[in-house]
């Protein structure tokens, strides 16, 4: 009896097939589209209790309802149905308690234990944002949803099928196969290479890409791509290499893995792709931060390979002229070896870069301590001398000039107050010179900021992306049924938050009921918080390949 129930009450759309989320089409909507995990979506709906009793209607309201898909704001079984369903579809689903509101349901108007009907129609889904800002830099529409939950990873090997358009013309159109974060060496824009990572398998989705993740301001001369030109692409994910996070490497294959990045990242940096080059030094570095479990020759390869590490994406930012970030590179390898030549020449070159002559001296000084055959540092220290001669004398006769002009105006005024005059005090106008190193001064101040702020910038990234991808793998196991470690999984209604945790559906929606003067909830579907996640004449030998 309870088999032909379920099959009337239409097919059965868990993962697990465990029968929680039953879905029956009454109108079959347009298109092959679905929207993806991550899409505003705007939908009609009515919720009903199994003997027809109406608890909640965006329709009564007149209101459709909308909520990001896929990010736990709503039920459980609504986050199943929605992702199942096409432009203008309308269908009825049946929603199990623990896919619903759980033992405790919604007081007064939902019981405890209770299935759903939810009859919902969706109306429209605006594209999914993946730059990881507001920008909207890159919206992705799916076309076909692919298969399974597992995205690629940086650095993963991708074959992909990609169509690129611009102003209605098509100037790229290939299968091409490359590791992921490396598509500029294929002429592939950055755009691409970021919207890969929340791909499936073989899901086909159109791509709208800005300039900034795009060809930029320069645009591509291969393939006739104007400057800051709106990119769209049709893209088709055929395979991928799945490839293991730091975490779950042994200590063995997180060294051996460092050595492959290290020789990857020096033949880009001998190609001059030095933002490619970076890339991989920094994923050295990341690999090997950390002696935990490393021991005798096993961590003193790890400590070569992470100084090496950082000597080279130190060598990297000098190039690229991003001399702070040079600067801190050669802080942390002289972390791990106070005396390294290497890094004390290249944070003087980043100093002299950044205007601070004295710290640059200092260190090539010592380089020339350590290594009085070294040539290089004494000619970088002849450098300093005169930089600093330079500034000694600008500030001696800027001094000078305003001590004299001070004189001579007191010399005025006291003449003039023994002759019975009135005397004419006027505010001294600053000296030109002055003047313009204060405006030095503020421009170097500035500059220092801004970086200083992309830096921060730049770690609340990575952060929130490893919060994205942790977020990721607990709904890719809560999908397949697997149980996440400290969670209660049973039949309580509970979802993953985005902030890694636990929100009881129920509990909210009672505080919602409560503060309700009719008594209605104010949706079936409450939207649950949201979380925070949140320099150039280098030594002979550029780029460390034994040390």
């Amino acid at each position: 009896m309870v088999e032909e129930s379920n099959v009337s009450a239409g097919e059965d759309i868990t993962p697990k097939q465990d029968g929680g989320v039953l879905k029956k089409i009454t109108n079959e909507g347009t298109g092959t589209a679905k929207p993806a995990s991550g899409c505003k979506v705007t939908v009609h709906y009515t919720g009903t209790l199994l003997d027809g009793t109406e608890f909640d209607s965006s329709r009564t309201r007149d209101s459709p309802f909308k909520f990001q898909l896929g990010k736990g704001k709503v039920i459980q079984g609504w986050d199943i149905g929605v992702a199942t369903m096409k432009l203008g579809e309308r269908a009825v689903f049946t929603i199990r308690e623990d896919y619903g509101y759980g033992e405790a349901g919604s007081p007064p108007k939902i019981p405890p234990k209770a299935t759903l009907v939810f009859d919902v129609e969706l109306i429209s889904w605006d594209p999914e944002n993946l730059s990881g800002k507001k920008d909207r830099g890159i919206l992705r529409y799916p076309i076909t949803a692919g298969n399974g939950f597992e995205s690629p990873k940086e650095m993963a090997e991708v074959k992909v099928l990609l169509k690129g358009t611009v102003e209605g013309r098509v100037f790229d159109e290939r299968e091409v196969t490359f590791n992921l974060g490396e598509g500029k060496v294929h002429d592939i824009p950055p755009g691409i290479d970021k919207a890969l990572e929340n791909f499936v398998l073989n899901e086909t989705s159109d791509l709208e890409l800005t300039p900034e993740y795009g060809y930029g301001a320069e645009g591509n001369a291969k393939f006739n791509v104007p400057p800051n030109a709106t990119l769209k692409y049709t893209v088709t994910l055929k395979s991928f290499e799945k490839i293991k996070d730091r975490w779950m490497l042994s200590n063995e294959e997180k060294v051996e893995e460092s050595k492959r990045l290290k020789e990857k990242g020096t033949n880009y940096f001998k190609a001059g792709q030095y933002d490619l080059a970076l890339k991989l030094y920094n994923k050295v570095t990341e690999y090997l931060n950390g002696s935990a479990g490393f021991e005798n020759e096993l961590e003193e390869e790890r400590k070569a390979l992470e100084l090496a590490g950082h000597l080279n994406a130190a060598m990297c930012h000098l190039k690229l002229n991003n001399h702070l970030d040079a600067k801190n590179a050669c802080d942390s390898a002289l972390g791990i070896d106070p005396d390294n030549q290497k890094a004390l020449f290249r944070r003087g070159q980043a100093y002299l870069s950044l205007s601070e002559p004295e710290l640059a001296k200092a260190d090539f000084e010592k380089v020339a301590a350590l290594d009085s055959t070294n040539k290089a540092a004494s000619a970088q220290i002849l450098i300093c001398n005169q930089k600093l001669k330079e500034i000694r004398s600008k500030e001696k006769q800027m001094y000078a000039n305003m001590f004299e002009k001070f004189a001579q105006k007191d010399r005025e005024w006291r003449f003039g107050w023994l002759e019975g005059e009135k005397p004419q005090v006027e505010v001294v106008p600053d000296d030109p010179e002055i003047a313009e190193m204060r405006k030095k001064r503020r421009e170097q101040k500035i500059k220092y900021l801004e970086q200083t702020a992309r830096l921060l910038k730049e770690k609340r990234e990575r952060e929130e992306k490893e919060r994205q991808e942790r977020e990721k793998e607990e709904q890719e196991k809560l999908a397949r049924g697997e149980p996440l470690e400290g969670k209660d999984q049973g039949g309580s209604g509970e979802v993953m938050g985005q902030d890694g945790g636990t929100n009881d559906l129920a509990s909210e929606t009672k505080t919602n009921s409560a503060s309700n003067d009719t008594g209605e909830p104010k949706s079936p579907i409450s939207e649950q918080p949201s979380s925070l996640p949140v320099v150039d004449q280098p030594q002979p030998s550029e780029v460390s390949h034994n040390t």
